[in-house]
């Protein structure tokens, strides 16, 4: 689908939302929290570091922004049962969730699959897919509590496209896609969840740096630059789209 390259979200675009970002302490995931709160939003903060998230905390805070909540949670090891209380802890605090930003992601090696360290490949499936399908499913009863919920991906090009050297990463955004549709379409008809995705592509974070090192970081955007596609996916401009898959190139949204 088409997102008009000149969106703008209105003022307060978010206003008393409350959405989870997961990775929500570094990069993209970091970018968002702070554009979800500058909209209104009431940001959880999800990830494995709480001083990385402290820092977050206290930027949304030191700008006037509504203040937001950290749940740390590290989701490598995380299991059914501390999905299972986060929904209780959400639940207890806010009693339904508006959005649910999948953003946290391991990258891997960057080899051929003959030389695939297998624990390596766990690990990156553990967190790229496991961890989303379990949070989703944990969280869902919040969401449809809400009059709008939306569950937004962060996809990459390797999901559509798989390409050599690029392993359990590329399969684990491949299924992340197919999560989302699957997702999108079972829910269309019974709740007021949309699902969509954003592939990004090249964006000036730490995950890019360690997947292309000569890469010179100053001639690719910075997540700052994404946000405006973030927020429509998230506030009620985007009511009724749900299952696509959204990429940024050249400027414009496609």
């Amino acid at each position: 689908m088409k997102i008009a390259s000149d969106y703008r979200p209105s003022a307060d675009a978010l206003k008393d939302k409350i959405i989870l970002v997961t990775g929500a302490s570094d990069g993209i995931g970091r970018a968002a929290a702070k554009a979800f709160a500058a909209q209104g939003a009431t940001v959880v903060l999800c990830g494995r570091t709480l001083a990385k998230l402290e820092s977050v905390y206290d930027e949304i805070e030191a700008a006037g922004h509504p203040q937001p909540a950290i749940f740390p949670i590290n989701l490598e090891s995380a299991l059914e049962k501390d999905y299972s209380d986060m929904c209780d802890a959400l639940d207890a605090e806010f009693g339904r969730l508006d959005g649910l930003l999948h953003n946290a992601a391991e990258l891997g090696q960057h080899t051929p699959i003959a030389n695939y360290a297998p624990d390596v490949w766990m690990r990156v499936m553990q967190i790229n897919v496991n961890a989303p399908f379990m949070m989703t499913r944990a969280l869902l009863p919040l969401l449809e509590r809400s009059s709008a919920g939306s569950i937004v991906f962060t996809g990459s090009g390797v999901g559509f496209q798989g390409r050599a050297f690029w392993g359990a990463y590329a399969a684990s955004k491949a299924a992340q896609e197919n999560l989302m549709q699957t997702l999108a379409d079972e829910l269309d008809e019974t709740t007021r969840i949309r699902v969509n995705s954003i592939n990004p592509g090249a964006t000036r974070t730490r995950m890019r740096a360690a997947a292309y090192p000569a890469e010179n970081p100053k001639t690719i955007k910075t997540p700052e630059a994404l946000m405006p596609a973030y927020i429509y996916l998230m506030s009620d401009d985007s009511l009724g789209v749900s299952g696509q898959a959204c990429e940024y190139d050249a400027g414009q949204w496609i």
